[in-house]
C-alpha cells in the first residue's frame, strides 16, 4: 500500500485499501455496503486498491475465499458497473496454444465465444501462483456476463493501462455479452424481487426524473409494505404512478422514523447511519 500511495501521489490522487472476502459480497448487506463505500470512494476520486482478506479468508474448502486475483477483480467489475476490465500477466494474451512450449503459438486477438476456447486455458501460462490463463477465462465469463469488456494482456507491455484506455488493441480483447445497464434494469423491473413501497412528494419527483438524484428522507411522505436493508422497493409519486426502482438503505421501519427530514438528523433519530440516501441514485433505476 506504501508503494501504490507514492505512485499514486505523484499525480496527487489518493488511495485507499480495500480488503473483501467472497462471503462479504455474496451476503446481501455486505454486498450493498461494499458496493456504495467502492462507488462513493470513486466519487471522491480516490482509487481503491482491493486484495483478498487473507486474514480471515483462509478456509478455501468452505468457498469463503476467492482464491486468486482474476476473480476477485471480475467480482469487483461487477459490483461497480464497471466498463472495463483489464487482468494483466506474462504473457501477451490468449494463444492458440501455450506459447512457452509451442512455437508456432499465436495470439489470438479477439474472442468472440469463450466456450470454443475454454481448452485453450493451461494453467501454466502465467507461470506461478493461483491466477494462470484458465482462471482468466473463468473469470473473463462472469464479467462478461455482466456486461464488462476484458481484455487480457502483458503487464510488462510498456504504457499498457494508458494506451488501452486511449483505445489501442492490446492483447486479447473479449467483448461483453450483455448489455449492463439493460440487464440490471430488467432485474430491477421485473418486480419479482419487489418488497415494498416508497412514495415521495412533487420536489423529490422532480430531482429523481430530471437530475437522476439519489432519494433522500426529506423527500419521504409514506412507506408501505414491510422491507429490508438491501432490498428492492418501488419509488413511488404522491399521485400514485411508479417513477423508479432501487435498492433501499434503510428498514421500512428506519424509514418511517426518518421520514420527512433531513440527511444530518439521520443519526440523531435512528442512533447511527448507513449514509445520507435513502436510495442511492447508483442503485436506482428512474422511469
Amino acid at each position: 500500500m506504501h508503494a501504490y500511495e507514492q505512485l499514486f501521489d505523484r499525480h496527487q490522487i489518493p488511495v485507499a485499501q480495500a480488503l473483501l472476502s467472497r462471503k462479504d459480497i455474496s451476503e446481501r448487506l455486505g454486498y450493498l455496503n461494499i458496493r456504495n463505500t467502492l462507488l462513493t470512494l470513486l466519487e471522491m476520486r480516490v482509487v481503491p486498491i482491493v486484495n483478498e482478506n487473507d486474514v480471515v479468508a483462509i478456509d478455501e474448502i468452505k468457498g469463503d475465499v476467492f482464491g486468486d486475483n482474476d476473480t476477485l477483480s471480475a467480482m469487483v467489475a461487477n459490483l461497480v458497473d464497471a466498463d472495463f476490465l483489464v487482468m494483466l500477466g506474462q504473457v501477451e494474451g490468449l494463444f492458440t496454444a501455450d506459447p512457452h512450449i509451442d512455437g508456432e503459438a499465436k495470439l489470438i486477438e479477439v474472442v468472440e465465444r469463450l466456450d470454443e476456447v475454454a481448452s485453450l486455458g493451461g494453467e501454466s501460462w502465467c507461470g506461478q501462483g493461483q491466477g494462470g490463463m484458465a482462471t482468466k477465462l473463468d473469470a473473463s465469463r462472469l464479467a462478461t456476463a455482466s456486461g464488462v469488456d476484458v481484455v487480457i494482456a502483458n503487464g510488462m507491455e510498456l504504457d499498457v493501462l494508458t494506451r488501452l484506455a486511449c483505445g489501442e488493441r492490446i492483447g486479447t480483447f473479449i467483448p461483453a455479452t450483455a448489455n449492463k445497464m439493460e440487464s440490471r434494469k430488467r432485474w430491477m423491473l421485473s418486480g419479482l424481487s419487489n418488497h415494498g413501497d416508497i412514495v415521495v412528494d412533487s420536489g423529490a419527483v422532480d430531482v429523481i426524473r430530471s437530475q437522476s438524484s439519489s432519494l433522500l428522507p426529506a423527500g419521504v411522505k409514506e412507506i408501505r409494505g414491510a422491507f429490508q436493508r438491501g432490498d428492492i422497493v418501488s419509488i413511488l409519486g404522491s399521485e400514485g404512478p411508479r417513477i423508479a426502482v432501487g435498492i433501499t438503505n434503510y428498514e421500512s421501519t428506519e424509514l418511517d422514523m426518518i421520514k420527512g427530514s433531513h440527511s444530518s438528523r439521520i443519526e440523531d433519530v435512528l442512533g447511527y447511519t448507513y449514509g445520507d440516501e435513502v436510495v442511492h441514485r447508483n442503485n436506482m433505476v428512474s422511469l
